[in-house]
């Protein structure tokens, strides 16, 4: 296709997807807002049926055990029906599992419940990646994905202070329940009777071709590794596993980087509230720190895209690793300083600009080096590794404080930081496309 001509399918694209920006984003932030809201009273809820702190604990932990586990077969399924059916059925199942978290009488029920539900989470994020993956154009795909991000993030944040209010009104932990299946069913009702935007774009003549230069093995070779360029012959669809093997090197090579920045993720989630209370913090200027972290967060998820889409992924990935990596790591040395409160929050600020800046890093990457053709089996193994990074970042955490210091984890996790920055220094210009740059 001539430059002149991509552009114009590439501007095309593009306002197709600002006019169905509701039916694109809505249903992630519908879902990421009942999800933000539920996810803190779980523990409540199964206090609630008799739980004590490790049992509680363990059906808060069902939901991210469940994502991680969901994403194979995520990936398969979003591979033969598509994503709109995917998103569908995984919302319906969502609020089958949102009605057993409100009428669960056992302990073994609601852990079901919430399971279920953290399957379904796990479907619908990998089929509205999917989709984003295959419709929008490289250029400016990085602001699209960080867009989408954003929009999770965005619920994530809100939900909380929804479920505060709603407990404020009802005093009853369940009513955040039936707050989230709302969303859910405003979000079946969305997917299902709204227009389809992979229909208008197909109809209108403006699906993103699927012969575009990517830089990982094809769909025909085995991926040894190497870097390559070129068209992408039409194949038959792969099953999950076998699209993990032939894509073994990439996803060895650039997923591993990809893993140490989710469980960078996921460490800050526990590290900063566990520094503050070994600082001798009440909870609420804990949550107050951690509040202006997540608000940095969410504040930059567009600069990131921005970033990514006009200098490149890597110019997003390499400072949000060495600013989380280094604070860290610094953080690890001032625990018994004079200013360790001031430490505290100059670090919880520099974490929040970091993650900030790498918004829907992990999604634009796996988009980048996924078969354009068929992107759903390997954005399942995608999501996988990247998940295991996160989920693992707690255990570590919890067995290095254990058998040393809280200190010791918290450098720990700075140099697997630094040493996911040289992964990213080394792998991105290798594997991964660099975008022409675009304005907008």
């Amino acid at each position: 296709m001539s430059a002149r001509g991509r552009s114009a399918l590439d501007s095309g694209t593009r306002q197709m997807l600002w006019r169905f920006a509701p039916m694109i984003y809505g249903p992630t932030l519908l879902f990421g807002l009942g999800e933000g809201a539920l996810l803190p009273l779980l523990p409540v809820v199964a206090a609630s049926l008799g739980a004590d702190v490790p049992q509680a604990a363990f059906i808060a932990a069902a939901l991210v055990v469940a994502r991680l586990v969901g994403n194979l077969p995520a990936g398969w399924l979003v591979a033969r029906i598509g994503e709109r059916y995917t998103m569908a059925i995984a919302g319906a199942l969502a609020l089958a599992g949102s009605l057993g978290v409100i009428f669960a009488p056992t302990l073994a029920l609601l852990a079901v419940s919430v399971f279920g539900i953290g399957l379904c989470a796990s479907a619908f994020g990998l089929a509205r990646h999917a989709f984003m993956t295959t419709r929008v154009p490289l250029n400016y795909r990085a602001r699209a994905l960080s867009v989408l991000g954003g929009s999770f993030r965005l619920g994530m944040f809100a939900g909380p202070f929804v479920a505060a209010a709603m407990l404020a009104v009802w005093d009853d932990e369940r009513a955040v329940a039936w707050f989230f299946a709302a969303c859910l069913v405003a979000l079946i009702l969305l997917v299902l009777v709204g227009r389809d935007p992979e229909e208008e774009l197909a109809s209108a003549g403006l699906t993103p071709p699927r012969d575009a230069p990517v830089r990982i093995e094809d769909d025909i070779a085995d991926d040894t590794g190497e870097a390559t360029t070129g068209s992408i012959p039409t194949a038959e669809r792969q099953g999950v596993f076998r699209t993990m093997w032939r894509y073994r090197g990439v996803l060895a090579r650039l997923g591993l980087p990809a893993a140490t920045l989710s469980a960078l993720r996921q460490a800050r989630v526990y590290l900063l509230p566990l520094w503050g209370l070994s600082l001798g913090l009440d909870a609420q200027t804990i949550a107050l720190v951690v509040g202006i972290t997540g608000a940095l967060e969410f504040g930059l998820f567009y600069s990131s895209g921005q970033i990514m889409d006009r200098w490149g992924r890597l110019w997003a990935a390499l400072p949000s690793m060495v600013l989380m990596g280094a604070a860290f790591l610094g953080l690890a040395f001032t625990h018994d300083l004079p200013a360790a409160f001031g430490w505290f929050i100059a670090v919880a600020v520099v974490v929040g600009i970091g993650n900030g800046l790498s918004s829907g890093i992990l999604m634009t990457l796996g988009a980048d080096v996924a078969p354009p053709a068929d992107p759903a089996a390997f954005l399942g193994s995608w999501r996988t590794l990247t998940d295991a990074g996160g989920a693992a970042a707690p255990l570590l955490i919890a067995a290095i404080t254990a058998a040393s210091t809280l200190s010791a984890a918290t450098a720990v996790i700075g140099v697997i930081g630094l040493l996911g920055a040289v992964g990213f220094a080394v792998t991105i210009p290798r594997y991964v496309p660099h975008p022409r740059p675009s304005g907008g």
